[in-house]
């Protein structure tokens, strides 16, 4: 499916004017899925930059709107402030995006994945039952930086890069759980997730770890893991020399996840 993209700006969310970029699959039916999608960049990206993964879910026939979510400031809670307010915004209206009968989710990957992840537990907490689903990509969630395959990272050069992003992060002083939902206590109760990753991932073990906590806390949660050599890395800027191969079964997961979401909605919906 080919997919149009276009600028816009939406006026209307609670922290004012945010330029959005919109990626939406020509061919996209009745009720498509919306996702509000947070690109990566280690904390630190800003713009409308190209999105692969956006255009990627748009193929399947999704509308995805990614934000220029840095627009306040790029230390905590501003980008979280940005997303939040988005979201509030389009759960009542949908913002011209979609119907009434859309789903809607958010995704993002890298520290666009912790900044959707963050969104889930702050719209359990405040708006329950508006978000149908969150897709997280390699999510960057853990400032300890930790773990065994995070330790790999030099092999992307991401490493140094990362560290730098979370200190700047956490510069105003602040570890909220939502600023590192790893170390959030209460996960019960937030949207199902997809969460992706790769073998060669740097940010693997803290995907899993996260999963496995989703799972223990009762959330419908659904791993999915690639081989290596797939090119996953480069989905947020790490250095990889193979031809990315991870796009059909990326679309292939996302299809079956909004199919579920559809059917898990109608049943609450039937007497």
């Amino acid at each position: 499916m080919s997919v149009e993209i276009k600028d816009m700006v939406l006026d209307k969310p609670s922290v004012g004017s945010v330029s959005v970029r919109v990626y939406q699959g020509e061919d996209y039916g009745k009720g498509p899925p919306v996702v509000i999608y947070f690109r990566g960049g280690a904390f630190r990206q800003t713009g409308l930059g190209e999105c692969v993964m956006a255009k990627c879910l748009a193929e399947t026939g999704a509308i995805v709107v990614v934000p220029d979510y840095n627009v306040l400031g790029s230390v905590f809670p501003k980008p979280l402030e940005v997303g939040f307010s988005i979201f509030s915004y389009m759960a009542k209206k949908r913002a011209g995006f979609g119907d009434r009968k859309s789903l809607l989710l958010v995704g993002g990957e890298e520290a666009g994945g912790n900044i959707a992840a963050a969104v889930s537990l702050k719209a359990r907490d405040q708006l329950a039952n508006e978000l149908d689903g969150q897709v997280l990509v390699s999510p960057l969630l853990d400032p300890l930086m930790g773990t065994l395959s995070f330790r790999k990272a030099d092999e992307t050069g991401m490493r140094n890069c990362w560290a730098d992003g979370w200190s700047h992060y956490l510069s105003g002083g602040i570890c909220h759980p939502y600023a590192a939902p790893s170390v959030c206590s209460r996960l019960a109760g937030i949207a199902p997730a997809l969460l992706f990753s790769s073998e060669d991932d740097p940010l693997l073990d803290e995907t899993m770890i996260y999963a496995d906590r989703l799972k223990d806390a009762g959330v419908d949660v659904r791993p999915r893991v690639l081989p290596a050599g797939t090119g996953w890395p480069s989905v947020y800027g790490g250095k990889t020399r193979q031809i990315p191969s991870w796009d059909d079964f990326v679309k292939s997961q996302f299809a079956h996840f909004i199919r579920d979401l559809g059917a898990q909605r109608h049943a609450l919906k039937t007497p």
